[in-house]
């Protein structure tokens, strides 16, 4: 079998994530395992077991994620140069999500150079340097996101080109966290006008909540609100899932404002929604604790 053709197969198993549901994914792809297990192709059994090992990894179930890679890795041979760079792309993940950053770095770095050379692997050599932007400093982050841009923009594969989202917004957030509001204003517009283009649903909600929340940044509060307020009636015209970043964010300009009862209402809002998630709970207890005691401030 070519190395297109099989590429191509993986891609139907792609087609089962839904990373804001990492655990029904996992239920997806334990139905198929058995059957690709004995189809003969170890290459394309070895890759699933790599994304079943990121759907633990997504849930925060590190120990379950390793375990999974620690049964791929003895497997792979020579000749799977695509489940290898995929097991490197995992175990990194695994190790990043986890905060061991410099484990994680020397994983993303070989994954990037055993994939570069091959036109077929854009869209994971893409993939490498977007985890080296997140797990590296903000300056070196930022140089792996520009690499990724200039390859993504240039490839023909079309995953390869939908990467440029992800990394307008990551290289746009570091900006930002480094203070440089104005940059990343610039770059979260590029990212609207980009998944404007493709009407990406979900993507497009997000990529607009970012140029709100760059505006408030930069004292800008009313534009702000103006998003926000235009993102929940198209959150509710358009039945996408409700956003609790947005409620958040509207409770924080509320609160510049001065009209506490507003804030105090969206925060609440807010908490209900956030406090769900369970990487904020392990992650953000400060902030979640935040908006609690925001929600129920008495200003009197």
């Amino acid at each position: 079998m070519s190395q297109t053709k099989t590429v191509d197969s993986i891609l139907e198993f792609d087609k089962l994530w839904n990373y804001n549901k990492p655990d029904e994914t996992a239920e997806k792809f334990k139905e198929i395992l058995p059957k690709l297990k004995d189809s003969g192709n170890k290459s394309a059994y070895l890759q699933l077991l790599t994304q079943l090992a990121r759907t633990q990894s997504l849930q925060l179930k590190f120990d379950e994620s390793h375990k999974i890679l620690d049964e791929v890795e003895p497997q792979l041979t020579g000749d799977m140069k695509l489940a290898k760079i995929r097991y490197l792309l995992e175990r990194g993940r695994t190790y990043n999500s986890s905060n061991q950053k410099e484990k994680a770095l020397e994983l993303f770095r070989r994954a990037y150079e055993l994939s570069r050379d091959e036109d077929d692997y854009d869209f994971y050599t893409i993939d490498a340097a977007h985890m080296m932007g997140i797990a590296e400093s903000p300056e070196e982050g930022i140089k792996w996101n520009e690499k990724g841009m200039v390859l993504a923009e240039k490839s023909k594969d079309e995953r390869a080109n939908g990467w440029l989202g992800a990394l307008y917004n990551n290289t746009a957030w570091t900006y930002h966290d480094e203070r440089d509001y104005e940059k990343a204003l610039s770059i979260f517009e590029k990212n609207v006008k980009w998944h404007s283009e493709r009407n990406t649903g979900q993507k497009l909600i997000f990529a607009k909540y970012c140029v709100a929340r760059a505006l408030r940044s930069l004292g800008r509060i009313d534009e702000a609100l103006k998003i926000h307020n235009e993102l929940l009636k198209e959150i509710a015209e358009t039945k996408h899932e409700d956003d609790g970043y947005i409620y958040e964010e509207l409770g924080e300009c509320y609160l510049i404002k001065g009209n506490n009862e507003e804030s105090k209402k969206y925060f609440a809002t807010a908490y209900e929604i956030l406090s769900k998630d369970k990487w904020l709970a392990e992650y953000e207890k400060e902030r979640l604790e935040r908006l609690k005691k925001l929600s129920i401030m008495n200003y009197d």
